[in-house]
């Protein structure tokens, strides 16, 4: 089995969101080598050649199309691959496709790949994420899934432009699927350590229900809003990747909403959500304890049974 260089990712999947990716991934300066992987070996060589040639304006990495033996010394492993989510079809409506594609490119990577991390991308990402921790064998901390990461930077975002700050300054969540029954977790909410409802009051918004309300609805259905405007969704969730992938590779032990298997938080288990945790070289290094309302308690748990619902109808 090769020994894992550091600096080396690999990309599954180029199309929209492998290929966004691989450019935000060559962008970052965090690797100095990068496999693109396709079921089409062309794309792959022409994202490869295509992203290499802005090269003389970034650092040095070199960027090449290959196969899942290329993948075998692969610090992360980034899985895009899977059918897209088309106009009018929810996260989950992809399930059985792209479950059928993960049985087999997951044993194909593990087949090459024992000790890197499996970064899951691909729609139901929960789901997906299960299934990769399942088939791969990998112990749990490295398989864990992008989740509510671009969720959860939609609602810093929103946030910012509603109380018109700098969204960083915003610490706030989105927990639960990457989907529709996700949550907005107003309960920890702060700007700065200031409780949001006080910092809203500050700057002149009291109606706090209805604006919760109207931008967690805002987050949910971004994606969608996307999919009918542009076809697809890929800037956001290339800068997600690239977040998670700096924060893998540089040990930052940052704390990030990924997706993980849960095991009895919040009485949740055996089933993969998004909760904050830390997130270091060796993956998720520990959960992040957070405080919940009761309500959101409930919709945390109704969420893990609609996950786990479909999970029984598919593995």
């Amino acid at each position: 089995m090769a020994t894992l260089n550091e600096r080396k990712v690999a990309v599954v999947g180029c199309g929209f969101v492998g290929s966004a990716s691989a450019f935000a991934l060559m962008e970052s300066g965090l690797f100095s080598e990068m496999v693109l992987i396709d079921v089409n070996k062309e794309k792959a060589e022409g994202e490869a050649l295509d992203i290499s040639h802005g090269l003389p304006f970034a650092k040095p990495v070199q960027i090449y199309a290959g196969d899942y033996k290329d993948a075998g010394d692969a610090a992360v492993v980034v899985v895009t691959a899977g059918a897209g989510q088309k106009p009018g079809e929810t996260r989950l409506d992809l399930v059985k496709k792209n479950v059928s594609i993960f049985k087999s490119i997951i044993p194909e990577i593990a087949k090459y790949n024992k000790d890197g991390i499996l970064l899951i991308v691909a729609n139901p990402v929960d789901i997906l994420t299960y299934t990769a921790a399942k088939l791969s064998g990998f112990p749990e901390n490295r398989v864990f899934g992008s989740g509510t990461v671009l969720d959860t930077a939609r609602l810093k975002y929103l946030l910012g432009e509603h109380l018109k700050i700098d969204s960083r300054s915003v610490h706030a969540c989105i927990i639960g699927e990457h989907g529709d029954s996700e949550i907005a977790a107003w309960s920890s909410a702060n700007v700065s350590g200031i409780p949001l409802n006080d910092f809203c009051e500050m700057r002149g918004h009291f109606e706090h229900e209805k604006s919760m309300k109207e931008i967690a609805e805002n987050v949910k259905n971004s994606a969608y809003k996307i999919i009918e405007k542009k076809g697809a969704t890929y800037y956001g969730i290339a800068m997600s990747v690239r977040r998670i992938c700096e924060a893998i590779v540089r040990d930052e032990k940052s704390i990030l909403p990924v997706s993980s298997i849960q095991h009895g938080e919040f009485e949740i288990e055996d089933v993969a959500l998004s909760m904050p945790v830390i997130v270091g070289r060796s993956g998720v290094e520990g959960a992040v304890p957070i405080r919940l309302s009761d309500g959101e308690k409930e919709a945390l748990k109704a969420s893990a049974d609609t996950l786990k619902e479909v999970l029984n109808g598919v593995l």
